[in-house]
């Protein structure tokens, strides 16, 4: 920092100071380029123009580098401030102070882990990123992309068959059965709903009464096991090769179990330290969330259970109708991107016989399309998708995803984009697993000093 602020100066010093050392060094030549009748060169007056515009165009970045700098640093420092004033770490609203335009950094605060994760109001950062003009070209540049693929679809059809092809076949065969999706989706929610609802709120108030707790939760936690296990693990998993679903009708199934399984354990697991603390202190009110409450949970956009989160004032619903016209757009993107790059490779390839180099020519055909696909879907899903439930749900915290496209190592791309379900492995399996370790190793050891005695 130190070094890039000196030679930043040098280079002001040098800028200003190379006209007049020119001046002193030569003055013949200023008198020469000046015609006798007082009237400057208009020849010279062009050159030092492009000369001053070429050294502000070589210190723009510098600057703009400083300047970014000095600003996130700031913005972080406001962040870990206000962050500080929050006891219970889970719903810190600052939208005034995260309104900057590049406040990514200060996405990566993390509660301690005694306090859980901290929700705080803030845009997603592709939003904050888009009112950039640079970086909207980038978004542009993906629609022009998208205008040829379909102008090359359709040339081709109509060369063809002579006939424009609007059929979507593929479309229609990927999202195939889509009843049996629906029926099963709610009831998979439903069964989400009361369930593990019910058996907790019949736990926490019987846990204080009863004469045998550590029975009384066995028995409710074996209940919830079985649902977990019985209904959300295998229930969809058997409709799914039952009723030999297309491919994105099987994703939608499998992602929406994977979802509720991981909500409820969520739920339970945030809500049954508050139980355990209140029958220690013996306290008269059971910490029982509402209906209302847990169903808000089921439909936000996050895994990680509160009371309570932070709100946008309003919402708005140009806003939510333009994030599921882009999730249709990248919908038909990756249909135009399989039919024009993936249908012909494999159907060319189905009639040669296996061998080493037909294998190594679809690994590598498919490097492009897979490629543009993933990109697709990270952000028809994590930003769009997310962003319009967020949006009509007035959901605050909308960092569902860090720059992991800055990513240098594989463990840190991992951290960052999808923030969502990494929030969840940390503090529910990472943090647990460490946790049930140290008891365990501790009892081990307890046990080991008490046997030497």
């Amino acid at each position: 920092m130190v070094g890039e602020e000196m030679s930043l100066r040098n280079r002001l010093s040098k800028s200003s100071g190379k006209p007049e050392e020119k001046d002193q060094g030569n003055p013949t030549k200023e008198s020469l380029e000046a015609p006798s009748n007082g009237r400057l060169d208009i020849k010279h007056l062009v050159a030092k123009k492009i000369q001053l515009t070429a050294e502000a165009e070589e210190l723009k970045p510098f600057f703009m580098k400083e300047v970014s700098t000095h600003f996130d640093d700031f913005v972080t420092n406001l962040i870990e401030k206000s962050a500080s004033l929050d006891n219970g770490g889970c719903a810190l609203t600052s939208f005034s102070v995260l309104e900057g335009q590049n406040n990514h950094r200060a996405k990566d605060l993390r509660a301690p882990p005694e306090h859980g994760k901290i929700f705080v109001v803030r845009r997603s950062l592709l939003d904050e990123l888009f009112e950039v003009d640079h970086i909207r070209t980038i978004y542009h540049m993906f629609i022009a992309l998208l205008i040829l693929f379909i102008l090359s679809t359709l040339v081709v059809d109509y060369i063809d068959e002579g006939r424009l092809v609007l059929e979507f076949s593929l479309i229609s065969y990927a999202f195939g059965r889509f009843p049996v999706v629906i029926w099963t989706w709610c009831t998979m929610f439903l069964c989400t709903l009361s369930l593990p609802y019910f058996l907790f709120q019949h736990w926490a108030r019987g846990y204080g009464r009863s004469s045998h707790p550590v029975v009384h939760s066995l028995f409710h936690g074996l209940l919830f096991m079985v649902f977990q296990i019985g209904v959300l693990g295998f229930g969809p998993t058997y409709v799914v090769l039952a009723y030999t679903l297309p491919p994105a009708s099987r994703c939608i199934v499998i992602f929406e179990q994977i979802r509720l399984i991981m909500k409820a354990h969520s739920f339970v697991r945030e809500n049954v330290p508050r139980v355990l603390n209140s029958a220690k202190e013996k306290s008269g009110a059971v910490p029982i969330p509402t209906v209302n409450q847990y169903l808000y949970f089921l439909f936000a956009p996050t895994l990680i259970y509160r009371d309570n989160y932070p709100r946008t004032p309003t919402v708005r619903w140009s806003y939510v109708a333009m994030q599921f016209a882009q999730v249709s757009g990248c919908l038909f993107y990756v249909y135009y991107i399989f039919e024009r790059l993936c249908a012909p490779l494999f159907r060319n390839i189905k009639q040669e016989p296996f061998s080493a180099r037909v294998l190594v020519l679809c690994v590598f055909n498919s490097i492009l399309p897979g490629v543009l696909i993933l990109l697709l879907t990270f952000f028809a899903f994590l930003h769009c998708w997310l962003n319009a439930f967020a949006e009509m749900l007035r959901f605050g915290d909308r960092m569902f995803y860090k720059d992991w496209w800055n990513s240098t190592s594989y463990a840190n791309y991992y951290r960052t984009w999808n923030v969502v379900v990494h929030d969840w492995l940390y503090y529910y399996a990472y943090k647990d697993f460490l946790w049930w370790l140290s008891t365990l190793l501790s009892m081990i050891v307890g046990k080991g000093r008490f046997g030497m005695l």
